[in-house]
């Protein structure tokens, strides 16, 4: 497994990132990504921490330690032995960091799984299993064609979609654009497919078919990211979250990029590239993740509001509770989900085993709206506590403002820096550009609206859900009509009629 040190000289490796206007020479020296890589290389550290490496590790399958979500789970026991590690690590960024390599692992562990599902690139599943688990390899995945033409025929913007353009004996040659990838700039590599609304034509749109994964500092592959938010902290004290978890998204450009055969898991294969999601046990395995992630940051937001209506004096309220009551509802219900996906879990053909669809589609569902849920609730109850704030660390050094502030600034039980730490950290949670990426980010982490919608409602029609819903229906329709009772249950006549009567 990757050291904190191994993983910091991985990702310095010549890949071609740029942000504004200029291509970054180390993305662990930059200020728009240096510390986003240490809150990685925590992650790491964690691994290897005697305190930590029994929650955090296992044995796979060939007997080499990884982290518990990077090899396939044989039980439900399992999947909440990972489900400890999810969270393990999720704590160390408060739930802000999604993307985290214990993210893509709810793929990558399939590939050993089912690696005859990629035949005839079933070798390369298994050796990508064995480099990402090994390593606990940190990997990317960039799925969305750019916002363009979205009403036009895939294969009508071969001048912006990614598609393979040349074969060779060695590999194919791929051209095109994809979005979103977030942390891709201290990421080892990325996973590269169409995302699951993609439609493809048979015999015409072959050539965007494609599933491979491709290191980072790949010739060719331009990185290009959206503005920083580390970079635009003013402090610890004004940002304690952006200046440490900005997960940077950003678009690839391929811009005839070379793929070796080895790298590559599906290739113009339209029936494939489609179902690979639900068939490989992606879409059981990745709500885990995304679901415990949010639960702990839920976690989070639930302490951070009720600390600072504590110091509002307002906690004791009877209306100011009951809004609280909704958050932790909220809170309450996604540690029971992640629960849920690890108890029942389904089997697959190699006796591993992975949450059940039906439960991960509805993780997958309620957790892009939590967060649009609880925010106008933090707005309500709040007020106007959370712009109540110096503007920067600096005037808290000011000798003259500083006794002023200690005096208008405190709040009830804490002084004005105890305050004004909990009102800044609230504010760069949800009220900062950091706040409303993140507020974006959730309500469009699983996939388009309706999708998520569709692919949930699939998936309880294909387990037999909405037919025994519907069976429960007609029982009671069939238990009577326009002559009455039709179940003899429900008679009352004859020998029945005069025993109940006596």
């Amino acid at each position: 497994m990757f050291t904190a040190a191994d993983y910091l000289a991985s990702i310095d490796d010549g890949r071609e990132v740029f942000i504004y206007g200029e291509k970054v020479r180390s993305v662990t020296a930059h200020p728009a990504f240096r510390n986003s890589a240490q809150s990685i290389a925590r992650l790491y550290d964690a691994l290897h921490a005697p305190e930590s490496s029994e929650v955090m590790t296992t044995l796979d399958p060939n007997g080499y330690r990884t982290h518990r979500y990077f090899t396939p789970a044989r039980s439900a026991y399992d999947l909440l032995k990972a489900r400890d590690a999810i969270a393990h690590w999720s704590r160390l960024s408060y739930g802000f960091m999604g993307r985290t390599p214990d993210y893509k692992a709810g793929f990558t562990a399939t590939l050993l799984s089912d690696p005859d599902f990629y035949a005839p690139f079933h070798n390369n599943a298994v050796h990508w299993y064995n480099q990402t688990s090994r390593n606990v390899m940190f990997m990317n995945h960039v799925l969305v064609n750019p916002p363009v033409g979205r009403a036009k025929t895939i294969d009508s913007m071969r001048d912006i979609y990614l598609h393979v353009e040349k074969e060779r004996d060695d590999g194919i040659i791929v051209r095109g654009a994809k979005m979103v990838a977030t942390s891709a700039a201290i990421s080892n590599a990325t996973f590269v497919a169409q995302n699951s609304a993609t439609q493809y034509a048979e015999n015409r749109e072959e050539d965007f078919a494609l599933c491979f994964i491709l290191p980072m500092n790949a010739p060719n592959l331009k990185i290009v990211c959206r503005r920083s938010f580390e970079a635009s902290s003013l402090s610890p004290f004004d940002n304690p979250l952006s200046s440490r978890f900005d997960e940077n998204d950003s678009v690839l450009i391929f811009d005839g990029v070379f793929v070796p055969w080895e790298n590559v898991l599906i290739y113009r294969n339209v029936s494939k590239a489609r179902s690979f999601y639900s068939a490989s046990g992606f879409l059981n395995r990745y709500p885990l993740q995304s679901g415990t992630r949010l639960a702990v940051k839920l976690d989070f937001m639930c302490g951070v509001l009720i600390k600072l209506l504590e110091s509002n004096g307002t906690y004791e309220f009877r209306g100011v509770r009951t809004k609280v009551a909704e958050v932790v509802g909220w809170r309450n219900a996604m540690w029971a989900m992640t629960e849920s996906m690890c108890l029942a879990p389904e089997s697959r053909g190699d006796d591993s085993v992975v949450p059940r669809l039906e439960a991960a589609a509805t993780v997958r569902y309620f957790g892009s709206q939590i967060i649009s849920h609880i925010k106008p609730i933090f707005d309500t109850i709040l007020g106007g506590s959370p712009i109540m704030q110096v503007a920067s660390y600096a005037d808290m050094n000011n000798p003259d403002l500083r006794p002023l502030i200690d005096t208008y600034f405190q709040g009830t039980n804490s002084n004005a820096e105890e305050r004004l730490k909990l009102v800044k950290l609230l504010w760069d949670a949800i009220g900062s550009e950091f706040g409303g990426r993140h507020e974006l980010y959730e309500h469009n982490y699983a996939g388009n609206n309706e999708q998520v919608r569709l692919d949930m409602l699939n998936h309880s029609t294909a387990s037999g859900a909405i037919d025994k819903c519907k069976a429960l229906v007609d029982q009671c329709l069939a238990d009577y009509g326009v002559e009455g009772w039709r179940n003899p249950v429900w008679r009352f006549d004859g020998e029945r009629e005069a025993d109940l009567l006596g």
